[in-house]
């Protein structure tokens, strides 16, 4: 029988006495917490619905406040003989469903007259199987309320060890989103629930049924308020009473929202020791466990890295936003073509720059995902026939393989042209810009210098006008011509942009177009003539190699400031073009923090013409079936492993 307990109540007595009110209390529950079998989990106060049990049946159950663990099975060619071997499936298949619920077994199919049928389900187990008559209670574990006969879904709990979350969410049947209830053993750390992956069936309609999702804290999701990652918006604002599009499409493919992820603040990038003070950063699990976990998609990067729980995390890249993290973290991380979905209640940090897009570990959820995330704007390639552009670029590649990570990079490189039939072109856009400059950009200036402002000029100018001016004079009007706390680097940054008249913004845009218009002439335009194809070129550039110099979190950063210069990870952002991440490996180097050899990722970025993103990640695909790159687990290393603290 399994072992069934619940915290103890911190009531003292049955009830209260000389309370007098004309009004009724109200009384709402938000779910309960228990532990089965040493497992923690929640049950939802939401009904999936009613079935009728004779008590007698149950009494051999274990249950607390009158709620015991039952199990419904509604696959049309389920046998009584057959259901060992089902249970074992889902065993495998789903985190939350374990042999503790076999105790009582609701079986679509089965007649009255095994009512009384006790089974051995499971090693040990003896099961009493009971007929369902109803068909809308998907299959899988459930608690069910005895006296009334209602089912309720049944949710594991974690501990976000790797501190990736503001706060925890479960979906109401409205929609609407609610704080999860719940809390187990864990230092500062949020706890989040899933709920069983067999109460879910992907189909056309809903690709993404049953997968679960982070979503960075500055999407705007109905019922919940949201922080931007500043504590004085938290406290401000109340809760919204909208979810934007992207959001909205994510849960209408069937997409479960578990909880709201950690950004650095206004999304600016931020480095963990110094720069975060409203929040802690998430920790970056790769290594020795205490590397940056790069930002602003920071607490997206660590989740995807650290929980296997976990399918997906919806980010937003700016200026490498959700780029930087799955580059050290090493996992697949997507900045999109500019414009493929409507950022509408979503924070900005630049309009004509901000995009959203998904960290994840596996690329064929990933297609779908953007598939549901872009609509029609997004061409999956997958079952299609595709043809790889014949030209590949490089950019930033060693010339040798002096080091492990060298020889590494170089080895992908000579691998991924060898599979799309071509040879590696090493490409300086310095020097081609001046042997061949656009006809409008100003006469004799490099692109170093054309773009050196931009990009730092876009997201404070706008930040200011959008989210800064109209902050501050919220929060003045309520705190007496207060100004609110900000972390230093959005502070650095937007003081910084004052200094500049609002007709820099203006030059920015256009430095920007005119960056844009020549990759598109000369590199990465589309390839009009053959769809199969989609993109001139593909240029590649390295992302992470190892371990980064000055990002352990037990280092001090100088004083932050501007994001000035330009490079390889800024051309997507000027062009307006895909920028997918790939893991390509990992290498050993020695840790100062663990006095040992550890294992860091190496990942590559791969760009293509805009519009081209489906075929990025068909490459990712067949890349992966050829052997050329892994599929990344979660843990200490890209192959696994404990997470070290």
């Amino acid at each position: 029988m399994a072992r069934f307990s619940q915290p103890a109540s911190g009531l003292s007595a049955p009830y209260l006495l000389g309370l007098v009110s004309s009004v009724a209390a109200q009384l709402v529950s938000t779910g309960m917490s228990v532990t089965l079998q040493d497992i923690n989990y929640f049950i939802s106060p939401y009904v999936s619905g009613n079935v009728t049990i004779p008590p007698a049946l149950l009494s051999h159950v274990p249950s607390v406040n009158g709620f015991a663990p039952i199990t419904v099975v509604q696959e049309d060619t389920a046998e009584l003989s057959t259901l060992p071997s089902l249970f074992s499936t889902w065993s495998t298949k789903d985190d939350v469903f374990t042999d503790a619920f076999l105790d009582a077994v609701l079986v679509r199919g089965i007649s009255h007259s095994n009512v009384t049928n006790t089974l051995s389900l499971a090693q040990g187990r003896t099961s009493v199987v009971v007929p369902l008559e109803s068909r809308s209670i998907p299959s899988g574990p459930y608690f069910i309320e005895q006296s009334t006969g209602k089912l309720y879904p049944v949710y594991r709990l974690y501990s976000d060890f790797a501190g990736a979350f503001n706060q925890p969410l479960l979906q109401k049947p409205d929609g609407t989103f609610q704080p999860l209830s719940a809390q187990v053993a864990g230092v500062a750390s949020a706890t989040i629930g899933v709920p069983s992956r067999l109460y879910f069936t992907p189909t056309d309609a809903k690709p993404l049924a049953g997968a679960r999702v982070g979503i960075k804290d500055i999407f705007s999701i109905a019922g919940v308020k949201q922080s931007n990652g500043n504590r004085a918006w938290y406290n401000l604002y109340g809760e919204n009473n909208v979810t934007g599009t992207a959001v909205s499409r994510i849960i209408d493919a069937g997409g479960i929202i578990v909880g709201l992820q950690k950004p650095s603040q206004f999304a600016n990038g931020e480095t963990a020791t110094a720069d975060w003070v409203d929040f802690h950063a998430p920790f970056n699990p790769r290594g020795d466990g205490y590397q940056d976990p790069s930002s602003s998609s920071s607490g997206a990067g660590a989740s995807i890295a650290s929980y296997n729980w976990l399918d997906l995390a919806l980010g937003s890249d700016t200026g490498g936003s959700i780029r930087g993290p799955a580059e050290v973290q090493g996992v697949f991380g997507s900045r999109p073509s500019h414009g493929l979905v409507a950022l509408d209640h979503v924070m900005p940090l630049s309009p004509v720059l901000d995009t959203a897009g998904f960290l994840t570990r596996d690329p064929y959820l990933w297609d779908k995902a953007n598939q549901a995330l872009y609509s029609t704007n997004y061409t999956s390639f997958s079952g299609q026939t595709v043809k790889y552009p014949s030209k590949l670029y490089t950019l930033g590649f060693p010339g040798t393989s002096g080091t492990a990570s060298d020889a590494m990079l170089l080895e992908f490189q000579q691998k991924l042209a060898s599979f799309l039939n071509t040879t590696a072109t090493p490409l300086n856009l310095t020097a081609e810009w001046t042997a061949n400059p656009p006809a409008d950009a100003p006469a004799d200036v490099t692109l170093p210098t054309l773009l050196n402002l931009t990009y730092a000029m876009l997201i404070s100018k706008q930040q200011i006008s959008l989210v800064r001016d109209p902050f501050y004079a919220d929060y003045a009007a309520k705190h007496d011509n207060r100004l609110p706390f900000i972390d230093p680097v959005p502070l650095s940054r937007w003081n910084w942009s004052t200094a500049y008249p609002d007709s820099a913004l203006d030059d920015a845009i256009t430095n920007k177009t005119i960056f844009m218009n020549w990759m598109a002439e000369n590199y990465l335009g589309r390839e009009e003539a053959d769809p199969s194809q989609c993109s001139s070129s593909l240029m590649v550039y390295v992302g992470s190699s190892g371990p980064v110099s000055g990002a352990l979190r037990n280092q001090y950063r100088s004083l932050p400031g501007a994001p000035l210069g330009f490079g390889s990870s800024r051309i997507a952002n000027m062009a307006e073009v895909p920028d997918f991440v790939f893991p390509v490996g990992e290498v050993e180097v020695y840790s100062g923090v663990t006095q040992h050899d550890e294992r860091f990722p190496v990942t590559v970025d791969v760009m293509a013409a805009k519009g081209c993103d489906g075929m990025i990640v068909r490459l990712a695909q067949d890349l992966l079936e050829a052997g050329i790159i892994s599929m990344p687990l979660t843990g200490g290393t890209l192959a696994g492993g404990e997470v070290l603290f």
